[in-house]
């Protein structure tokens, strides 16, 4: 998007989209190095965890899912099995070899292994499967169950999300259908965490009654954790009740303020970012995409004060949410969900990121990834405010 000027006949949203498929012709063994760039600018800038979005090769579910026969009626069990003994389950150790082929090249390109050791090698990285929305019902099916398969099967696979233009015509037509489809995996495998992107739509893209229920869809239907985007949440309908369900639900959305200005042409007053938090729904600021809008997380985070004039405690809570609301396992370090007071239990007696806690909290700590990477955070919080 560097430079990009948008025309009567080629708009930010089209420029942004039709880059991913000139990236189709970059071979897969590239992947490490994709990790390595992603993992050293994270590190200059002080990022401790990544959650990144990667669609691993998947060329025999998609050709066993356009041999079968798509059931119209919903039989989805019946067809999950069909998959199942054509050889779909195979394709996990697809997934696993891909992500163990990068995360090598990744810590041979960091020298993670060796005196040479970068300090990106100490960003952590975990994957979110993503499915194309835009292809036919059959292969959303498919590449969706493989992706709950590889996250039960995977602990680098934290979850699964779909991508594509949200107001592509596929995508609009089959949005119902596709929450119905991760609603009934999510019966199957419940412990899968789900983000759904989910209104990255605006007026003039799609017709008003297309602007009327994804974000609603996604959380009452799909049981989405986490909302990427969700600029059309004032175009839904209720929109007052579905800002207070998902504060009560505790249902997250990431923010992506240069995206949704580049694509959709919403930003400042216009995004919904301030009502959100006034209606008190987590949020968290987000790239989208880095590499294409030329931008990084900092760059987000310098964007939200100009904009909105948020103090360095907004700052900090944003930062906490994005670490409460990450998939990671285990438990959170704070007793109460969006309240960073106080700790849970096993560390209310302790300074939240002090070196030395006490041998309960060390052993908490020890146990529950989420909380440990908490505790990091806070640490960081500490060293940074100390030196002012």
């Amino acid at each position: 998007m560097r430079g990009f000027v948008p025309t009567s006949g080629v708009t930010g949203h089209d420029h942004f989209f039709d880059t991913f498929s000139k990236f189709g012709g970059v071979d897969k063994s590239h992947t490490g190095e994709w990790l390595d760039e992603v993992a050293t600018r994270a590190a200059a800038q002080n990022e401790q965890y990544l959650e990144l979005m990667v669609t691993p090769p998947f060329d025999h579910t998609a050709a066993i899912a356009k041999e079968l026969k798509w059931r119209l009626n919903g039989a989805f069990g019946e067809f999950r099995e069909e998959l199942f003994g054509r050889g779909l389950r195979d394709d996990v150790a697809g997934v696993r070899a891909y992500l163990d082929e990068a995360e090598a090249g990744r810590r041979k390109s960091e020298h993670c292994d060796d005196a040479k050791r970068t300090q990106a090698c100490a960003v952590q990285i975990r994957y979110i499967y993503q499915v194309l929305r835009a292809a036919p019902p059959a292969q959303v099916f498919a590449q969706t169950l493989l992706g709950f398969e590889a996250a039960s099967a995977d602990p680098r696979v934290v979850g699964i999300n779909y991508v594509q233009p949200e107001d592509a015509r596929v995508a609009m037509s089959d949005y119902a259908l596709h929450m119905r489809i991760v609603a009934f995996l999510h019966g199957l495998y419940p412990k899968v965490h789900i983000s759904l992107h989910a209104g990255e739509l605006a007026p003039k893209l799609v017709p008003h009654e297309g602007l009327c229920c994804h974000i609603r869809l996604a959380v009452e239907e799909a049981h989405a954790e986490r909302i990427g985007h969700g600029v059309d949440v004032m175009y839904e309908e209720k929109p007052y009740d579905l800002l207070k369900e998902m504060a009560s639900s505790h249902v997250m959305v990431e923010i992506n303020l240069t995206s949704n200005d580049v694509i959709l042409g919403v930003t400042g007053k216009d995004h919904p970012f301030p009502l959100y938090r006034k209606f008190g729904v987590p949020v968290a600021l987000s790239t989208d995409d880095e590499g294409v809008s030329r931008i990084d997380l900092t760059h987000e985070y310098v964007r939200a004060v100009e904009t909105y004039g948020l103090t360095y405690a907004d700052l900090k809570r944003l930062v906490r949410t994005s670490v409460e609301y990450s998939f990671l396992p285990g438990e959170s370090l704070w007793r109460d969900r969006d309240n960073f007071g106080t700790p849970t239990s096993s560390c209310s007696r302790e300074t939240p990121g002090t070196d030395k806690p006490s041998s309960s909290c060390a052993a908490f700590l020890q146990s529950n990834e989420k909380a440990r990477q908490q505790w990091e955070l806070e640490k960081r919080f500490r060293a940074f405010e100390s030196s002012y």
